[in-house]
């Protein structure tokens, strides 16, 4: 009698999963959801607000915890039924080192990616763009590209200098390589002055961040999703 109740109940548990793999899951708690589109699982992971890092941020802020995007990646990466990633973000960038790892995660996946820019993809938001295998930006979104920059007590001794130096030469190797625009170029916009009030760097619209190189296309949502199926069925 006990085996034959754990034997049902263990039949349901792989219905009830069968049945979530197959409509799509979602966690809108982390803002991520799984679809199936033309028999592919393409599962969508948003990245908004501000980047989370190593400190907690005030309660009123909208935040992505990197500690919740990273083992989620590892589990799509892992995942038999995951065919495709969609990184769709609006973020206004925060911390770089949190925000570097999730960019070096997304760069060295096997499963296909894209990355889809709406509304704003600033700061540390740009190496996130351009760490899929494909990026797309809407028209009316922007992009900041401006020097890094450090919250917070700093010590003035040319070591300070040199780390800055060190770790924004991480930043724009790791936009290059994974872009087509150029080492020079990227730097240019980066310390330009005299567009943004108080500040270094430029601000680029989504036609602008394509003709420089620094995203793969204009496009949309469908644009995104039909590159990732054809990508699926190539693979």
């Amino acid at each position: 009698m006990l085996e034959n109740t754990k034997c049902e109940n263990e039949q349901n548990d792989d219905e009830k999963e069968t049945s979530d793999t197959a409509s799509g899951s979602n966690d809108f708690e982390t803002g991520s959801i799984t679809v199936s589109k033309d028999g592919h699982f393409i599962h969508c992971l948003t990245i908004i607000g501000q980047i989370e890092g190593h400190y907690i941020l005030p309660s009123q802020n909208k935040t992505t915890k990197y500690e919740h995007v990273i083992p989620q990646l590892v589990a799509i990466e892992e995942s038999k039924e995951i065919e495709g990633l969609l990184i769709i973000l609006n973020t206004v960038g925060g911390d770089v080192e949190a925000g570097l790892a999730i960019a070096e995660l997304l760069s060295t996946m096997k499963t296909p990616t894209a990355s889809l820019v709406l509304g704003g993809g600033h700061s540390i938001g740009v190496p996130l763009a351009v760490s899929c295998k494909k990026s797309f930006i809407v028209p009316s979104a922007t992009m900041t590209v401006h020097p890094v920059r450090m919250n917070g007590l700093v010590l003035g001794v040319p070591q300070t200098l040199s780390y800055f130096e060190k770790m924004q030469d991480r930043i724009v190797n790791f936009v290059v390589n994974n872009s087509s625009i150029e080492k020079k170029s990227f730097k240019n916009l980066m310390m330009k002055t005299g567009e943004l009030v108080m500040d270094v760097g430029t601000v680029l619209d989504g036609e602008d961040a394509v003709n420089c190189g620094l995203i793969d296309e204009l496009g949309g949502l469908s644009d995104a999703l039909d590159f990732l199926d054809k990508m699926i069925e190539e693979k």
